[in-house]
């Protein structure tokens, strides 16, 4: 569930494969070969090298949550009283949260859920959140607006290059 810390040595070639995948990660083999100047079988190597190094986690559909119903985003800041992993077990559990950070500072978790409007957030804390052993308080963030998807993969890909020519 959560991320591990260890460190891929990745070059110069996996780094720029790496940008054209955050791109158009369903961009064929043979685009991708052609874009870096090496075979198509080369790319395949190096692209199932980094998916099973876990530098590579998956392949998924950037979703319009609104056009799905869920237009509402919601941040719960959780303090648990005790066992953290059992709270953060059993919040991974309710399909409406997209995910649970474990965070310092005056709160333990920090999910982040989608809801379709107020009155499903409601049957969320008090059906779901709230029955789960260990929680003591739960308050909620509702975010108003969001910001466009930033290309964050390649903004930290040009930080990576930047290291390797320094």
């Amino acid at each position: 569930m959560l991320g591990d810390s260890r460190k891929a040595d990745l070059d110069a070639i996996d780094l720029r494969l790496l940008n054209l995948l955050a791109d158009d990660a369903r961009a064929s083999q043979r685009k991708i070969a052609r874009e870096l100047r090496i075979s198509a079988p080369t790319v395949g190597e190096r692209i199932a090298r980094l998916e099973r190094e876990g530098v590579i986690r998956g392949y998924r559909a950037e979703v319009d949550w609104g056009a799905l119903g869920f237009p509402m985003q919601v941040f719960a800041s959780i303090i648990a009283a005790s066992n953290q992993a059992t709270v953060l077990k059993a919040l991974h559990e309710i399909r409406e949260v997209e995910q649970v950070s474990v965070v310092t500072g005056s709160m333990d978790l920090l999910a982040r859920l989608r809801v379709r409007d107020p009155t499903h957030l409601r049957k969320v804390l008090l059906e779901a959140i709230w029955q789960i052993p260990g929680v003591v308080r739960v308050e909620t963030l509702v975010s108003l607006a969001e910001t466009t998807h930033k290309d964050y993969l390649q903004g930290m890909i040009g930080v990576l290059q930047g290291d390797q020519e320094s």
